[in-house]
């Protein structure tokens, strides 16, 4: 029996972490417009509701943040703004969750790597954010890690969801409107449905409830496997029926962005399977399951 609070429940995260609630799993998903996580009290306040509303009922409180500032060329010219909800916000959050002696699993991001890598990251490699926002998720894995609560960090990447703002949808829309587009084909990394990092990451609560917590306070979970931006669009449109003869190779220099994206930034799932935990399908699988919810 397990209480959850998400954080960032209005997200493509957030909302398939809220349809996972069941007989034995109580899910509380506000948006910011109802939990505010740049305002100490109403996040304090959150944590101390989940955690006497849990006793009360008998279930095992955790808090799973989905919450994010993800705009990473926007946050190039904001960086205050993303600080704020990427590093300040989990540093109540978890000193919250610290004094309630509430479990807190923070979901961070592969740009906290500097993406020169010829192999994998595992989670004790060091960082090197290159990009504004990249350097907020690390500063907030660190408050995270850092503040004396039970808490995991979750590192995940480009991350895909039913009704959000990404790049699987972008490449629909686009398909429809162009005769052909240019992909970038030099930045390698492993696409992920938030559908299955939602399960995942519930998963991790559970285990964590029930006495199974990982060892490793660092964890990574994508979807299997890596291809480029150029495969992922190729296979978006083989998913559309359309011809991905249609979608060009291009370079990053030939289509630059305000903030740098890593060349390379696949992360090793080894963590998360060696942790016991059930590993995402393949991000290939994975795409054509998308597609089929989404039809």
């Amino acid at each position: 029996m397990l209480s959850v609070l998400v954080p960032g429940g209005g997200g493509q995260l957030g909302r398939d972490l809220a349809a996972l609630a069941s007989a034995d799993v109580e899910i509380v998903a506000p948006g910011s417009a109802e939990l505010d996580l740049t305002s100490a009290g109403a996040v304090i306040g959150a944590v101390g509701t989940l955690a006497e509303d849990a006793r009360k009922a008998g279930r095992a409180p955790v808090v799973i943040n989905a919450a994010a500032y993800t705009a990473v060329d926007a946050a190039e010219a904001d960086e205050r703004r993303a600080f704020a909800v990427n590093a300040d916000a989990p540093r109540v959050l978890a000193a919250a969750c610290s004094s309630r002696r509430v479990p807190l699993v923070h979901v961070s991001t592969d740009y906290v790597f500097p993406g020169d890598a010829e192999r994998p990251y595992e989670p004790e490699d060091d960082l090197g954010p290159r990009s504004a926002y990249g350097r907020t998720k690390a500063a907030g894995e660190d408050a995270v890690l850092g503040s004396g609560a039970r808490a995991w960090v979750v590192r995940t990447s480009w991350v895909y969801g039913l009704g959000g703002s990404n790049f699987v949808e972008t490449m629909v829309r686009l398909e429809s409107e162009r005769e052909t587009l240019s992909v970038v084909d030099d930045q390698h990394g492993a696409p992920t449905w938030s559908a299955q990092l939602a399960a995942g990451l519930l998963e991790l609560g559970r285990f964590i409830a029930e006495g199974r917590a990982p060892e490793r306070r660092i964890l990574h979970c994508t979807g299997g496997g890596e291809t480029t931006w150029y495969g992922f669009a190729r296979a978006i449109f083989e998913e559309l029926g359309a011809d991905p003869e249609r979608v060009r190779p291009c370079t990053t220099e030939e289509f630059p962005r305000p903030a740098p994206r890593p060349a390379y930034s696949v992360l090793s799932n080894r963590s998360w399977t060696e942790s016991g935990l059930t590993p995402l399908s393949p991000w290939r699988e994975a795409l054509s399951g998308y597609f089929a919810a989404r039809r």
